[in-house]
């Protein structure tokens, strides 16, 4: 099943990316939902990635993208979110994974890592993946176990 509602997100250091990334995905017929931000508008990213992460939580969008200058941050703040598994990924074979092993519902970019070019695909092996639970259902569980657990 290809998703169709995707959110995307970035901080300043990112925003080329994500207008591009956001034009391939419409272009692909996804419906994206964009939660900034624009050209000379500078943002704390951790702003951006818990709004998005809470609304892919809470299921407004099915996947969630968020661009920041090497991605990291972005990943560090979406997992913050309960429910949420963001990964960061800097090739095919990666993004790939997060979806179909660990049922990740965001991935994360840095626009001072990876190219343009390999970010499309890296967003295209990411939107086309699908969990694939068999030996992975199990470990996915053990995680939402720990992230429960540690509620405080």
């Amino acid at each position: 099943m290809i998703t169709k509602k995707i959110a995307i997100g970035c901080d300043d250091a990112a925003v080329e990316m994500k207008n591009i990334l956001k034009q391939y995905l419409t272009e692909l017929g996804f419906e994206v939902s964009d939660f900034g931000v624009e050209a000379g508008v500078s943002v704390h990213y951790p702003d951006i990635a818990y709004q998005l992460a809470t609304s892919v939580r809470d299921g407004a969008q099915e996947l969630g993208i968020l661009c920041c200058g090497t991605g990291i941050g972005m990943a560090i703040t979406a997992n913050k979110v309960n429910g949420i598994r963001a990964a960061q990924a800097h090739d095919t074979y990666s993004a790939q994974r997060a979806r179909k092993s660990n049922d990740a519902q965001i991935i994360t970019l840095g626009a001072r890592v990876v190219g343009i070019e390999l970010a499309k695909e890296i967003v295209h092996a990411f939107v086309t993946s699908d969990f694939e639970a068999g030996r992975s259902g199990p470990k996915v569980e053990r995680i939402r176990y720990y992230e429960n657990l540690d509620k405080r």
